[in-house]
């Protein structure tokens, strides 16, 4: 749950500073204009949000906000940029197409696609893995896992 707010957070603070960014051209505009203008600066900030915050501190606004970070596995280390652009890409597909999951994994529940229902799924581990190797963790288990990694190593 807590990433799943991490995530809104992060999508509602890109859409708002990307809309305060286009408020002074949209008095003017109709609305699929500043749709069409809003779509530019909303990217860039969260390509910002997800690849250059994360390289830099370990996690976006969304993320530091809920005290999540982004890890590599299996070093736990801080991600690369080449993964955290291809992960950014790869959210950039996912989170759109969720309705359709949804809808998908309903119908499957109710034997309407004939395929195992979202329990089963969830049970076998499907859809829990990233892309690019990453997981999101929280800030307190990761400085728990540091310190056990340390003491074993001393």
């Amino acid at each position: 749950m807590r990433r799943y707010l991490a995530v809104g957070l992060d999508c509602y603070l890109c859409v708002v500073a990307g809309g305060l960014l286009v408020r002074p051209y949209a008095d003017s505009a109709t609305v699929p204009r500043v749709v069409v203008l809003l779509i530019g600066p909303v990217l860039v900030l969260s390509f910002l949000n997800q690849v250059v915050l994360t390289a830099a501190v370990g996690a976006g606004a969304g993320k530091l906000i809920m005290g999540i970070r982004v890890v590599s596995l299996p070093d736990v280390g801080r991600p690369g940029p080449g993964r955290l652009v291809r992960r950014w890409l790869y959210g950039l597909c996912w989170l759109p197409l969720q309705p359709w999951y949804g809808l998908r994994a309903r119908l499957a529940a109710d034997g309407g696609a004939g395929g195992p229902g979202p329990r089963a799924a969830r049970e076998e581990g499907a859809g829990c893995g990233d892309p690019a190797g990453l997981r999101q963790v929280r800030r307190t288990d990761l400085a728990a896992h540091r310190r056990a990694a340390a003491g074993r190593t001393v």
